[in-house]
């Protein structure tokens, strides 16, 4: 009886019409909604720089079929990735180690001059749990940025340019650390570093942003400028999520090497609730990486809703790319979507309108496009 209480506040009342035929674009509906979540950034919407790809997912015989759908969805208009290049990252350093005999998801390492051991696995599920940044900057001294970046374009066919760490000094260095590796209990070896190539200047739309921002404590006029800082644009996220979620879609060589195991951890860490790793149920709820749908709840999430995603929040910028499957009603589907709320036009003031309006919105979205899918024909 609760958990139907809950889900009757989180979602509202579902109206199902007999009508279920959408004509057009079905963003257009969603974002046509009464509810202020929406109106607000719709009535100004310029201001919020939203980005948004929803794909319909269709099933006939055993074919899987992708209908996208776009609003102002453009790889021409620069957003700030932040968290969302650790998906990518976990992908690669998986491939990565499927081509390597004497390692595995299980093998210990630390990166030199830091004292945390860990393991890939570890890792990978930290990444999605709680976006942890160390674990992700682990993960690039043992790829590298342009292995990295190789590894992904190459199957995604769309641009990435992942050229710095997160959170941490020297975050752009182009040389890597090495990793020393645990090859059994007694013997240990150490990763070759390499030298990767160091970053040009972006030459997109929208790469310098705002009227001011904080430099070394000081406040500075002028845009900043993002042309030097990570690109990870909606298109390649959207094809990275439908290609580990739905590989047997594509060709063999737009595949990612990933063997069983390591295909169904992922799969798993990317829905894996923070509780279930043993964090802090009170300080991780649910919802913590989970902004569509359920991101301004702090309600439990339905035991028959499984969300795989990455989420990013940084410099006003909230995304969240998304494969929601409801296994109760029969319902699934795609969204990657992008919104910035910096309302003063400052960056790294660290006031940004994420809990009043940028996660509102996400979640509003995912919901409107949930009872959307409800109706759909299939």
């Amino acid at each position: 009886m609760l958990k139907r209480l809950l889900f009757f506040l989180v979602f509202g009342p579902l109206v199902l019409s007999c009508n279920k035929e959408i004509n057009g674009n079905p963003l257009e509906r969603v974002l046509a909604s009464d509810s202020p979540l929406i109106k607000t950034v719709m009535d100004s919407l310029e201001q919020y720089e939203v980005q948004i790809r929803y794909t319909q997912i269709d099933r006939v015989n055993d074919s899987v079929l992708f209908t996208d759908y776009d609003f102002q969805v453009s790889k021409s208009n620069y957003f700030y990735p932040a968290s969302t290049v650790k998906f990518p990252a976990a992908v690669a350093t998986l491939e990565k180690l499927n081509e390597v005999d004497s390692l595995s998801m299980n093998t210990t390492f630390y990166v030199e001059g830091d004292s945390i051991e860990t393991t890939f696995a570890k890792a990978v599920s930290e990444i999605f749990a709680v976006s942890d940044n160390a674990a992700n900057n682990r993960l690039i001294e043992f790829l590298g940025q342009d292995e990295l970046n190789k590894r992904i374009v190459a199957k995604t066919e769309g641009p990435i340019r992942i050229a710095h760490r997160l959170s941490t000094s020297n975050a752009d260095d182009p040389t890597t650390k090495p990793l020393v590796i645990y090859l059994n209990d007694s013997t240990t070896a150490t990763s070759t570093v390499s030298i990767n190539t160091y970053p040009k200047p972006l030459k997109l739309n929208k790469i310098e942003k705002g009227t001011g921002f904080y430099a070394d404590g000081s406040q500075l006029v002028g845009a900043f400028d993002f042309s030097l800082k990570n690109y990870y644009p909606i298109e390649t996220q959207h094809n990275l999520l439908k290609r580990i979620i739905f590989p047997e879609v594509f060709p063999t060589n737009k595949r990612f090497n990933l063997n069983n195991a390591q295909h169904e951890f992922l799969k798993k860490a990317m829905h894996t609730l923070p509780k279930d790793l043993g964090y802090d149920k009170e300080e991780y709820y649910d919802s913590y990486v989970k902004f569509l749908v359920f991101g301004d709840s702090q309600e439990p999430i339905l035991d028959h809703i499984k969300i795989y995603n990455k989420v990013g929040y940084a410099y006003g910028t909230l995304t969240d790319c998304a494969y929601i499957q409801d296994t109760k009603n029969n319902v699934d589907f795609m969204v990657t979507a992008t919104i910035l709320v910096n309302s003063d036009g400052i960056f790294n003031d660290n006031v940004y309108e994420y809990d009043e309006i940028g996660i509102p919105f996400l979640a509003q979205l995912g919901r409107e496009i949930y009872k959307l899918e409800l109706n759909r024909d299939r």
